[in-house]
């Protein structure tokens, strides 16, 4: 059944690839930009549309699908609003109060997912079509108390519009290595009279190491911007459930640690992810969870 999961896990993201690809490659055949490299060097402009189109395309597309992609992948089950089920009912009724006190015009679907790790999250294109999911091992594990500070978090990544800003941020961030890559590599392929290298296999290797470079620093950068957002969704869970339930929350995650895992699915902003080495640090998207705990004890 694992396997089946990861099999069905790994044709979805192709599919999803494979469906960024095409879209993204029609765009640029509508826009007229066919390539960027003339014989006079670099056409600036063509690069700069063809990276913004490669780079930010693909992390809104993924975005937009994120809400469906997050089902299918997960197996998330959606909870109907009128379940006669008293625990989904209590979930579906405490997303919808703590979605409401956020300010929020559309309530958010309601979901869960068979898994024994102790984990939530937050995903969709933009507040009025987002989607709240807890995991199943997080249902039998936590109190209401704790499970309600677990869900206003989530929720407050959706009304602080997280998952856009992240997406925005990504998007810029692969467009800048995309053009930085490009530019450099074509620098250095390039002989001293400015003609271009005969080896065009020579600028394609370059390219691809120096996005792989570049992604890294900005994988960091990311990284620094999701904690902060997380610290932000605390605090905002915090005014909505109450810090002692936020805190509470957090502190059974913590002693339930060891049963959490890193979801593979794009766009989705779990409760969990922390690290606890400091290099890997650089690269969490959540802070860990001491720091988070000491945080909420400060607040008013």
């Amino acid at each position: 059944m694992a396997l089946f999961r990861i099999a069905k896990r790994v044709f979805l993201f192709a599919i999803l690839n494979i469906l960024v690809i095409i879209t993204l490659s029609i765009t640029l055949n509508i826009l007229g930009i066919k390539g960027y490299l003339t014989n006079y060097g670099i056409d600036y402009y063509a690069l700069m549309v063809f990276c913004l189109i490669w780079g930010m395309g693909g992390a809104f597309i993924s975005l937009m699908l994120s809400r469906i992609m997050a089902k299918w992948m997960m197996g998330v089950h959606v909870i109907e609003p009128d379940t006669r089920d008293p625990g989904l009912k209590w979930l579906v009724d405490t997303v919808y109060k703590l979605s409401r006190q956020a300010g929020l015009s559309k309530m958010p679907e309601v979901g869960i997912y068979e898994s024994r790790e102790i984990n939530a999250f937050a995903t969709g294109p933009t507040r009025n079509r987002a989607l709240v999911a807890v995991s199943s091992g997080l249902l039998e594990s936590m109190s209401e108390e704790e499970i309600e500070g677990v869900i206003a978090h989530e929720v407050s990544h959706i009304s602080n519009g997280d998952m856009v800003t992240m997406t925005l941020l990504q998007g810029v961030i692969n467009a800048i290595v995309m053009f930085l890559a490009r530019v450099i590599a074509f620098a250095v392929t390039s002989r001293r009279d400015g003609d271009r290298d005969s080896s065009p296999l020579m600028r394609y290797v370059v390219t691809v190491m120096l996005e792989i470079a570049l992604s890294f620093l900005g994988m960091i950068l990311l990284a620094w911007f999701s904690r902060f957002r997380e610290f932000k969704a605390d605090e905002g869970g915090a005014k909505l459930a109450g810090k002692e339930k936020m805190i509470a929350a957090l502190e059974r995650l913590k002693r339930t640690i060891e049963r959490a895992d890193l979801t593979q699915v794009e766009s989705v902003k779990t409760f969990k992810i922390s690290s606890k080495s400091s290099f890997f640090h650089l690269f969490a998207t959540h802070p860990p969870l001491e720091d988070r705990i000491n945080r909420l004890k400060e607040l008013y």
